[in-house]
Order: structure tokens, then C-alpha cells, then sequence
């Protein structure tokens, strides 16, 4: 059975790459799934202000698992078995690491974000097909879905 990560970052288009997903899993593939969100660090500001850097990490947490949440809910509704990760520093290395250390035989993910975060998540997806290993799948997001979030 394959382990498949799943990149989310809470929009719509990221949730693209789990429908495909599903629609492999119907097709017959028998997969396992990690989704995982990873939250950028924190930066100089916040650390200066912060009177807490841990009250800054576990905001951190708490976003990246509230935007896994919607994935999550859907592999699950469809009776698949779900880890989740959730990390804080620069997306493509970190989702390499989540990769390895869950030893992950494959990626899905969207081309792009959407909102604000469309051309970092455009080009977190090709920096993972660069660092990964294992194949990535990149899921084409239409125009009109791009638009919507």
C-alpha cells in the first residue's frame, strides 16, 4: 500500500490534490495519506513582540492543524487512512523532511494556492519536484478556482 503526502495550506485549490487522490483510490489504487500544512516561521517582528516565543509556536500549531482539518475530513468521510504533520519554517524543505521522516512514497499537491499565498504555493511546488525523491503529482488548478478563494 502506498503512503501519499498531500500538501494543504487551507485553500481551495490545495483541496483539489485531494480529489484527485480520491479519484485514484477509486480507480482502484489502495493508498495511505499524510496531509500536511507547513506554516512559515515566525518573523522578526512577531519574535521582538511576542513576550512568549513558545505562545508563538503553538499558534503556529493550532493554525496548521485547523487548515489540514477540511482535507483530513474529506479522505476520512471516504473510509482512508489519515496521519496528519504540521511544521513552521520554509514549505518545500520542511515538506521534504515531512516526506522522509513519514516515508512517503509519493506526492500529490495543486500547482498553485490560491488568495495571497498563489505564488509562494506555485513555487513551492516546484521546488518539491526538484528536492523530492519520490514522484510528485501536481494537480492543475482552473482559473475559476484560483479566483474563488
Amino acid at each position: 500500500m502506498m503512503k501519499i503526502l498531500i500538501p494543504v495550506d487551507g485553500s481551495k485549490a490545495s483541496l483539489l490534490a485531494v480529489h484527485h487522490a480520491l479519484r485514484l483510490v477509486g480507480a482502484g489504487l489502495k493508498a495511505r495519506f499524510v496531509v500536511a500544512n507547513v506554516q512559515e516561521s515566525a518573523n522578526l517582528y512577531e519574535l521582538v513582540v511576542a513576550h512568549d516565543p513558545q505562545v508563538l509556536q503553538q499558534v503556529s500549531e493550532a493554525a496548521g492543524r485547523d487548515l489540514v482539518r477540511p482535507a483530513v475530513a474529506l479522505l476520512s468521510a471516504a473510509g482512508q487512512q489519515v496521519e496528519t504533520a504540521v511544521a513552521s519554517g520554509d514549505p518545500a524543505h520542511m515538506l521534504a523532511e515531512i516526506l522522509e521522516s513519514h516515508a512517503c512514497d509519493a506526492v500529490i499537491m495543486s500547482a498553485r494556492g490560491g488568495g495571497l499565498r498563489a505564488a509562494v504555493l506555485g513555487s513551492v511546488s516546484q521546488e518539491m519536484v526538484q528536492l523530492s525523491v519520490v514522484p510528485v503529482t501536481l494537480v492543475k488548478v482552473p482559473d475559476e478556482t484560483q479566483a474563488d478563494d
